[in-house]
């Protein structure tokens, strides 16, 4: 019995001494149920809408005021026209908007056809499906509490639908943009640490501080052969989307490449930053799934709304470099703006990249000298 006891004692000793294990053990657990208990979820809230008022009758106020105290909703302002609501959907500003058209009410208790449009971004659409029965649901209970229309109006369908982007709501117009962002996401930052930790563990790294070699040269030859796999793996998704799963190109080629191209050299950088922190492949795995890959996964947009989140995740998201480039990506391939619209997503990701690059960088020659 003395004997399983040290046993079991060295086994403990070993565990709280190996810091790895240490954060598998109890800071792992805590940051999945924070992100996943927090971020995961299907209410659609706080989505920017806007707004044109060509009625300006007692419904329409009603209507502007039940919306806008709507938890659903960001009211983000009234618009004069449906051109500037087209532009505002460029520009990323609103998800939905609402068009109420001059003598809506009045044509509507007359038993004349009547209907409020309602315009939104299918970019996503499962969001948009949800905030458009939002829609139709206030604009409902609003008339029911009406009085005076009639009683066949209640037959009418009150809400004329114009989906923009993807008519057809078809899932793979978000899902294929956001898988981009995570299978770089996977060849970039985690193979690359693994790669050159690995290299640490074998040895193979020492032999560097005796050679003639450069340290820019050494970093471009590991990192070299994951870019361009990176450049192959998107290549291949972007013909299986369009070819087969028909999911359009839009927008410019040139400009997707080129955001590709910013996105792939910031996870390699982040890559090579972990490489320079740990010492084992499993911390590296570790490191690099916990601070890379999860937020990737949870708090990028490619699952779940951001405006959703509560405000901490909300400003750990900017942060997280996929958040930005599957965002750009979709604006790109599937709305098909212009690059002006994808501006502020590919400044800050060429601020993350040059962060990232110049810090890895610096670790990684104080590592070889």
């Amino acid at each position: 019995m003395k004997q399983l006891s040290s046993f079991i004692r060295k086994e403990f000793r070993h565990i709280f001494r190996d810091i790895p294990t240490m954060l598998i053990l109890f800071i792992l657990p805590v940051v999945m149920m924070f992100l996943f208990g927090y971020a995961l979820s299907t209410e659609i809230k706080h989505s920017s809408l806007g707004i044109v008022n060509l009625s300006n009758d007692a419904f329409a106020q009603q209507f502007i005021e039940k919306i806008s105290h709507s938890e659903f909703f960001s009211f983000s302002k009234q618009y004069s026209n449906q051109k500037e609501i087209m532009a505002a959907f460029r520009n990323g500003d609103i998800k939905i908007a609402v068009i109420i058209p001059q003598n809506f009410y009045e044509d509507l208790i007359n038993s004349k056809k009547s209907t409020i449009l309602v315009i939104a971004d299918a970019s996503d659409p499962n969001s948009a499906r949800t905030l458009v029965n939002y829609t139709e649901q206030i604009a409902n209970n609003v008339l029911l509490q009406e009085k005076t229309f009639s009683n066949n109006t209640s037959n009418q369908n009150l809400v004329s639908l114009n989906l923009l982007y993807n008519p057809q709501m078809k899932s793979s117009y978000s899902l294929v943009p956001a898988v981009m962002g995570f299978i770089l996401t996977l060849v970039c930052a985690m193979m690359t640490s693994v790669s050159i930790v690995r290299e640490k563990e074998r040895g193979n790294m020492e032999l560097l501080l005796v050679s003639p070699v450069k340290t820019t040269t050494i970093i471009i030859a590991k990192l070299a052969p994951y870019f361009l796999l990176s450049v192959v793996n998107f290549v291949t998704i972007l013909l299986v989307g369009h070819f087969i799963m028909k999911v359009p190109v839009n927008g410019s080629l040139f400009w997707i490449v080129v955001l590709s191209i910013l996105y792939t050299v910031t996870s390699l950088s982040f890559g090579l930053l972990v490489s320079t922190i740990v010492k084992t492949q499993l911390a590296a795995l570790l490191v690099t799934g916990l601070i890379y890959m999860m937020p990737s996964l949870i708090l990028s947009g490619m699952m779940f709304p951001i405006e959703n989140m509560p405000w901490l995740l909300r400003i750990i998201a900017i942060f997280t470099p996929a958040r930005w480039f599957i965002g750009a990506i979709r604006k790109l391939m599937i709305m098909g703006v212009d690059v002006r619209h994808v501006a502020k997503e590919m400044t800050v990701l060429v601020c993350i990249m040059f962060t990232l690059l110049v810090v890895s960088i610096k670790g990684f020659k104080q590592r070889l000298l």
